[in-house]
Parts: C-alpha cells; sequence; structure tokens
C-alpha cells in the first residue's frame, strides 16, 4: 500500500495543476470609452495630417506652375513688344511699296515673290509661347487660381492665338497663284497690309496692356 502514494501524489499534482483558477481583469464602461475615444483620436489626428501635407504639396505644385505661367507672360511680353516694331516696319516698307512701281517691281520678279524686302525676318520674327498655360490647364489650374486671374490669361492666350494667326493668313495671300502676277502687285500688298492690321498689329498694343495686369496681378496673390 505504501508503494502506491507516490503515484497517488503525482496524480493528485496533475489534477491541481489543471484546475488552476484564471485572472480576469475587470474594466469598466469608462476604461472601454477612453480607448476609443483615443483610437477616434488618433485616426483623425492621422486624416488632419495628411490633408495639411497634401494641401502643401497642391500649393506648392500650384505656386510653381503660376511662377512658370508669370515667367512665360514675362518673355512673351518682351518678344510681342520686339514683334511690334518689326511689324511696324514691315508696314512701312508696304506702304513704300504701294508708292513705288520701281520697288513693286522688286518686289515681283521671275514670278517669284521676294518676300526679303518687305518682311526681311519672316512674316513674325518672334514665337508667342503657350508652354506655361497648357500644362497649367492639364493640371487643372482653373480650380486652384481665382476665377478673376483665369480669365485674364484665358483672354491673353486667346489674343496670343489670334496674332499668331497672322503667320497663316499672309501666307494665305503669298503662296496664290494670283499674287505672282505683276499686275496683282498692288492688291497683294494691300491684302498683306490688311492682314498685318487686322490679326496682330492692331491688337499688340492691347496685349502688352494685359500682360501687365495679369503679371501685377500674379504678384499680388499669394498662392
Amino acid at each position: 500500500m505504501e508503494e502506491d502514494k507516490p503515484a497517488h501524489s503525482a496524480k493528485s499534482k496533475q489534477d491541481h495543476k489543471k484546475v488552476a483558477p484564471h485572472v480576469y481583469v475587470l474594466r469598466d464602461f469608462k476604461e472601454y470609452l477612453g480607448e476609443s475615444a483615443l483610437i477616434i483620436f488618433s485616426v483623425l489626428l492621422a486624416l488632419i495630417l495628411t490633408e495639411y501635407i497634401t494641401n502643401l504639396h497642391e500649393k506648392k505644385a500650384t505656386g510653381e506652375l503660376l511662377n512658370n505661367i508669370k515667367q512665360e507672360l514675362i518673355n512673351n511680353k518682351t518678344a510681342e513688344q520686339e514683334q511690334y516694331a518689326y511689324q511696324k516696319q514691315v508696314l512701312k516698307n508696304i506702304d513704300s511699296a504701294l508708292n513705288s512701281k520701281a520697288f513693286q517691281q522688286k518686289i515681283i520678279s521671275n514670278d517669284e515673290f521676294n518676300l526679303r524686302y518687305i518682311a526681311p525676318e519672316g512674316v513674325v520674327n518672334r514665337d508667342l509661347n503657350t508652354v506655361a498655360w497648357d500644362i497649367a490647364k492639364s493640371n487643372n489650374i482653373s480650380s486652384k487660381a481665382s476665377f478673376e486671374l483665369i480669365s485674364k490669361l484665358t483672354d491673353i492666350y486667346n489674343n496670343q492665338a489670334r496674332i499668331d494667326k497672322v503667320e497663316e493668313k499672309v501666307a494665305d495671300v503669298l503662296l496664290s497663284r494670283e499674287s505672282r502676277k505683276p499686275e496683282n502687285i498692288h492688291a497683294t500688298l494691300i491684302l498683306m497690309r490688311d492682314n498685318y492690321k487686322g490679326w496682330a498689329f492692331d491688337r499688340a498694343q492691347s496685349l502688352i496692356a494685359k500682360y501687365d495686369a495679369a503679371i501685377k496681378m500674379m504678384d499680388e496673390e499669394k498662392y
């Protein structure tokens, strides 16, 4: 009988380990509420920070787009001032040709229209760029800048497009077969003059003033 005691004692110890009670930590409603509030606050804070950082990036990107447009306007203003002076001389050359048969005979010879006597640097001598404006439009600049500024910029670039059209319009005149006939030189010169004035020269001063107004507005507005 005494030999069985150790086995019985070991079994009792195993049973004791199996039935050992677990300790549960009871938390009241306030603790749950506090944890929930902390989680909600952390999520909201993360959302606010994300929105703030996103807005900073968008503001920086908008500023870069507008700075590029501003520099483009400055460059285009200089180009248009130079082109206005050039086209003023071209119009003087046309007027001189209209009043001189000898000049007209130099312009048209051997069925060739010698444009260099009228416009030595070509129909236009400067380009008005739109790259910065096109990129800004593709990035939805209209929703990021003031309505007044977008209206001014749209008007400026629309006027640039009209002025640029003078090259096409004058080319249509000069590349026609009728323009190569000496008897048509007077009419050809009149058509050239009208296209220069209607599409470009008469618009130039107004466009230059619009450049100044837009550049000043962009200096005053903060983005």
